[in-house]
């Protein structure tokens, strides 16, 4: 055994097959150091550059409210109430967004384009009638990547006790005014500056109902072939104090899946035969928003919550999820289920309804904060590596990786961590290199690979799978 004085980690390129060696010593049994059990070195939080520190600090509570305030205004935006009245309902509502989005993309120099995404829906759960159902969709094309593509939605739609009731007032202030005030302000902030890669902002409808506008959106982009790498939807993220008195304002939740809900049978038995379910797209998203965001400039602790949702719920990355897109969902984390799905009444004392005086729209503008630094992050840095495997052919006791190169990197990085770890502990610098050999067993650790971009930035980490 290596004696620990002279344990040492070393790098050096192997032309023949533009491949880094990594290796490191062994450590005796019992040992309780991670950095000692193998190369590499610790893995950091990435900390905001210049550009995105300044978005955070422009980041307006007051927008946000008075976004909150203008749409709970409109009385219901049930996605079944007119469509025609300039004053009361969803269409109404609709009109406003547009025309906001319209004068936000005035200011980006033909980067930004506004469109509403319109189809009908025929009657189906929840949906009665044949029902016109249109999204807001905001899209700013990125500088130098501009196929890849990242969204973040709130739905604006709301809803009532009776989630068939159109016509009884849903002011859905928290349910989902909070969530399109946080994209709309993004949206703002972003249109006058140049992400490398492609940022659409959007408005949904037709959540309540059934998910329907985010569902007919994510086909839309599949059936195109768009790259879209990450979505976020927020939803339900205005208030920071619970029914039972719980106050945590400074902490959101982000419920990522492990379990593909696009998984095939075959990708399902490779996974049940090699783990993995803890390293799903969605839960990679979730820690590199975790690595980006949770920190001084935000304010925010990001709570991952491994589960796609809550109990009994549901929100608009599932349409995202079934088309294999990775996708994770913003929410507060201690919900008031007084001003949830509630008529706008008092009983016994106590106000029901989904109304702008129970939001906490400091607490809002903080989730809008961990929303920027995620997505300015992402779309500032290299996408994340495709083509990512692990040679399985030969039994051995070093594990040897591959990937494809990533359009703008610089530079690879491999990063591995015990198989009971939930999240990346060590991270090893390969260089250029499209392949890596590490001195350490695929059987007792899990590996990933990130790209590394000019500025610093780095990529989510994708999960290699096993290959010949």
């Amino acid at each position: 055994m290596t004696p620990r004085s002279t344990r040492r980690t070393f790098l050096t390129a192997t032309t023949a097959l533009g491949a880094a060696v990594i290796a490191g010593g062994a450590v005796p049994a019992g040992a309780a150091e991670l950095g000692d059990r193998g190369p590499g070195g610790p893995v950091r939080p990435q900390q905001p550059d210049q550009e995105l520190r300044a978005i955070l600090r422009e980041l307006d509570e007051r927008r946000i409210e008075a976004i909150v305030r203008q749409l709970a205004s409109f009385g219901t935006r049930h996605t079944a109430s007119s469509q025609t009245d300039p004053n009361r309902g969803i269409g109404a509502a609709r009109d406003w967004l547009f025309g906001q989005f319209q004068q936000i993309a005035a200011t980006s120099g033909g980067r930004m384009t506004v469109e509403l995404q319109t189809y009908v829906q025929p009657p189906a759960d929840r949906i009665p009638v044949p029902t016109t159902i249109t999204n807001v969709v905001a899209t700013l094309r990125g500088a130098t990547d501009p196929t890849r593509v990242y969204v973040v939605s709130g739905h604006y739609d709301s809803r009532c006790t009776d989630v068939l009731d159109f016509t009884s007032d849903a002011p859905g202030a928290d349910d989902d005014a909070t969530g399109v005030a946080v994209a709309m302000e993004l949206a703002r902030l972003f249109a006058t500056r140049p992400p490398a890669a492609t940022v659409v902002f959007t408005a949904v409808a037709g959540e309540e109902q059934g998910l329907y506008g985010s569902r007919f959106q994510s086909k839309q982009y599949k059936a195109a072939g768009t790259d879209v790498q990450a979505m976020f939807t927020n939803d339900i993220i205005g208030a920071s104090r619970a029914d039972d008195g719980t106050h945590d304002p400074f902490a959101i939740r982000l419920f990522a899946e492990g379990v593909p809900t696009a998984e095939t049978p075959a990708e399902a038995s490779l996974r049940r035969s090699i783990g993995g379910e803890n390293d799903s797209p969605p839960r990679q998203l979730a820690r590199f928003v975790r690595s980006v965001a949770a920190n001084e400039a935000t304010g925010m602790d990001v709570r991952i919550v491994y589960r796609r949702d809550r109990y009994l719920r549901g929100g608009d990355h599932i349409g995202y999820l079934e088309q294999g897109y990775p996708a994770a969902r913003f929410t507060e984390p201690h919900e008031n289920y007084a001003h949830q799905h509630q008529n706008v009444r008092v009983e016994n004392g106590l106000q029901f309804g989904d109304l702008p005086e129970f939001c906490d729209f400091a607490f809002t503008a903080r989730v809008g904060r961990v929303n920027a630094a995620a997505l300015w992050s992402l779309a500032s840095a290299p996408g994340t590596p495709k083509g990512a495997q692990l040679r399985t052919a030969v039994l051995a006791n070093d594990s040897d990786l591959l990937w494809d190169a990533v359009p703008g990197a610089v530079g690879y990085e491999v990063l591995w961590r015990e198989t009971t770890a939930p999240d990346w502990t060590h991270v090893i610098d390969v260089g250029t290199a499209l392949a890596a050999k590490v001195n350490l067993s695929k059987d007792n650790v899990f590996f990933g690979v990130r790209a590394v971009g000019p500025n610093g930035h780095r990529s989510p980490v994708a999960f290699p799978s096993p290959t010949n």
